[in-house]
C-alpha cells in the first residue's frame, strides 16, 4: 500500500471518473467482521449449518461488501474529508468464501451548489457476476489533504478455551467416571462437578460437611439431590473417606474441592490408602494456549518442590503416559533450563543430559525427549533455527518439564494470566486419576480437568487389559 494517502477534491472529480479496490474473502475477513458487527448469523460462522442452506457453503456478511465500498470512497476517491451522506444497496449474489471481489465507484454527477457528488458502486465477484450494486451520494472535500498513511495495529484473534471444549466433548464418548469431590463446599468447586456431571464425565460422590454442601448448592441455585453425598465433619476427614471410597471400588478418581492440596494429598500418599505405586507422584497442567497449535503439558507445578533426577524420570513418564491418553502418539518432551547447553554451572543442564540418556536406554518410554532447551527453543521453531538447534522436540514441544515447582508454577500462571490460556490440572503416579483444580479455576477449567481424568481412567484400564492379555 502506498504510505501517502490523498484526496481528490470536488473540483478535481469529473463524471466518469472512478476508482476500485480488490479483495478476496476469507474465514479471517468473516469472523472479524462478526466479532465487530456481532453478526453471528449461522449462514455467516457456522459451517454445518451453512451446509444444509440455500447456498451450501459459508457467504460473506452483505455489508462486508458494503464497508469495502466505503473504503473506496473514504481513501480514494474522493477520499479523505468525504462525508457520507446516503447509501443504498441492492445484494444480486453471495460472496461466498474464496471470492475476489472488484469494488469500484464511479462519479455519476455532481452537485456545485452544495459540493456533493453522486456515485455508482459495484462490486464485481471474479467470475463477472455482480455481487452488490448500488448508488452512494457523498460531500466531497473542498481542500487538498495529503497525509502519511495511518498504520493500523494488528488484530489477532483466537477462540479462547476452544481446545479444552473439544477435549470435553471427545471424553463425552466414555462412560461417565465415578468419582469422590473431595469438599465441594464453595459454589465454584460444587458448580464444576455438577456441570461435569450434567455433561456426562463424571457421576460424582460429594464428601465433605453436609451443611456446607447443601448451603453451596442452595447459594448457586443446583439440586444436588440426584447426587450420593457422604457427610463427614472437615475436609481431612473428607479426604481420608474420598480415599476409602476409592480403596472400596466406589469411586474410580478423586476431586478436588475447596481445601488444600495438601490435605488431599496426605491422604492419597499415606500408608494404607492402598493408592500408592511404585512411581513418584506428580502434577501437569494442559494448557489451552492461544497461539499454540496443540495443548501443552506443563509439569511438574504443584507437587514436587525440588525434585532429584530419579523424582523428574518419575514425572517425565508420568506426564508422557498422560499425553498419550490425550492422543498424543510419541508426545516431543523439552527438558526446560534456562539454556540450551550442558553446563557445570547450571545442575539442571546436567539432570536434562542425564535424563535424555535414560531415555535412550529404556528408562523412560513412550516420548521423544531433549534438552537441556531453553523456553524459547522448546516452542518456537524460528529461536531454534537461529540458535542452530536441530531436534524433533525444538519448537514443537508437547511437554514442558520445568527443573522445580516454582519455575513451573510462574510459567503456567504467566501463560494464564498474560497469555490468555486456560489450564487444567491433574495429579498422576497415583492409583486413580486425581482432578485438581485451583480455587480460582472457572468452570471451563474444572469441567476439562474431569475429562483428562476421565481419559486417563480409560487409558490406563485399556493398558492394563493388554498387559493381562499378553
Amino acid at each position: 500500500m502506498n504510505e501517502i494517502i490523498e484526496n481528490r477534491t470536488f473540483d478535481e472529480i469529473q463524471p466518469g471518473d472512478s476508482a476500485s479496490l480488490v479483495r478476496q474473502l476469507s474465514e479471517r475477513d468473516i469472523q472479524l467482521f462478526a466479532v465487530m458487527s456481532g453478526d453471528v448469523n449461522p449462514a455467516h460462522v457456522d459451517r454445518e449449518f451453512a451446509r444444509d442452506d440455500q447456498f451450501h457453503q459459508i457467504i460473506g456478511h452483505g455489508m462486508w461488501a458494503g464497508a469495502l465500498i466505503s473504503t473506496v470512497l473514504g481513501t480514494q476517491l474522493p477520499g479523505p474529508g468525504t462525508i457520507y451522506l446516503d447509501q443504498s444497496l441492492h445484494f444480486e449474489n453471495p460472496v461466498r468464501l474464496g471470492d475476489t471481489l472488484t469494488v469500484t465507484v464511479t462519479a455519476r454527477e455532481k452537485d456545485a451548489e452544495q459540493s456533493r457528488i453522486v456515485f455508482d458502486c459495484t462490486c464485481t465477484r471474479q467470475d463477472g457476476e455482480r455481487a452488490v450494486t448500488g448508488t452512494a451520494e457523498v460531500l466531497a472535500p473542498a481542500n487538498k489533504i495529503r497525509r502519511p498513511r495511518v498504520t493500523l495495529p494488528e488484530v489477532e484473534m483466537h477462540d479462547r478455551g476452544a481446545k479444552l471444549r473439544r477435549l470435553i466433548d471427545e471424553a463425552k464418548a466414555f462412560e461417565p467416571l465415578g468419582m469422590a469431590v473431595v469438599h465441594p463446599v464453595d459454589t465454584a468447586s460444587l458448580l464444576g462437578a455438577v456441570r461435569a456431571a450434567e455433561a456426562g464425565l463424571i457421576d460424582p460422590v460429594l464428601v465433605g460437611p453436609r451443611a456446607k454442601i447443601e448451603q453451596a448448592a442452595e447459594t448457586a441455585k443446583l439440586d444436588i439431590s440426584r447426587y450420593r453425598l457422604e457427610a463427614t465433619e472437615h475436609s481431612h476427614a473428607a479426604a481420608a473417606r474420598a480415599v476409602e471410597l476409592v480403596g472400596a471400588g466406589e469411586a474410580a478418581a478423586l476431586m478436588k474441592g475447596k481445601l488444600h492440596t495438601d490435605e488431599l494429598m496426605h491422604a492419597v500418599v499415606s500408608e494404607g490408602s492402598g493408592l500408592r505405586t511404585e512411581r513418584r507422584v506428580s502434577h501437569a497442567f494442559v494448557m489451552d494456549v492461544p497461539d499454540y497449535e496443540r495443548l501443552l503439558l506443563i509439569t511438574d507445578a504443584a507437587i514436587n518442590i525440588a525434585p532429584d533426577l530419579e523424582a523428574k524420570a518419575d514425572i517425565i513418564q508420568n506426564a508422557i503416559d498422560l499425553a498419550r491418553a490425550l492422543g498424543f502418539d510419541k508426545p516431543r518432551v523439552a527438558i526446560l533450563s534456562a539454556v540450551e547447553t550442558v553446563s557445570a554451572k547450571l545442575a539442571s543442564t546436567i539432570d536434562a543430559a542425564a535424563l535424555c540418556k535414560m531415555a535412550d536406554r529404556g528408562q523412560i518410554t513412550g516420548g521423544i525427549l531433549d534438552g537441556p532447551l531453553a523456553f524459547d527453543n522448546a516452542v518456537s521453531v524460528e529461536a531454534a533455527k537461529v540458535k542452530g538447534i536441530v531436534s524433533p522436540v525444538a519448537g514443537h514441544a508437547d511437554i514442558l518439564v520445568c527443573p522445580d515447582l516454582e519455575a513451573g508454577n510462574m510459567l503456567a500462571k504467566q501463560l494464564e494470566y498474560m497469555g490468555d490460556a486456560q489450564a487444567a490440572g491433574l495429579v498422576l503416579g497415583a492409583r486413580v486419576p486425581i482432578a485438581l483444580t485451583s480455587r480460582a479455576d472457572d468452570e471451563l477449567s474444572r469441567m476439562a480437568s474431569c475429562a483428562l481424568a476421565l481419559r486417563m481412567y480409560h487409558w490406563q484400564r485399556g493398558r492394563e487389559a493388554k498387559r493381562s492379555a499378553a
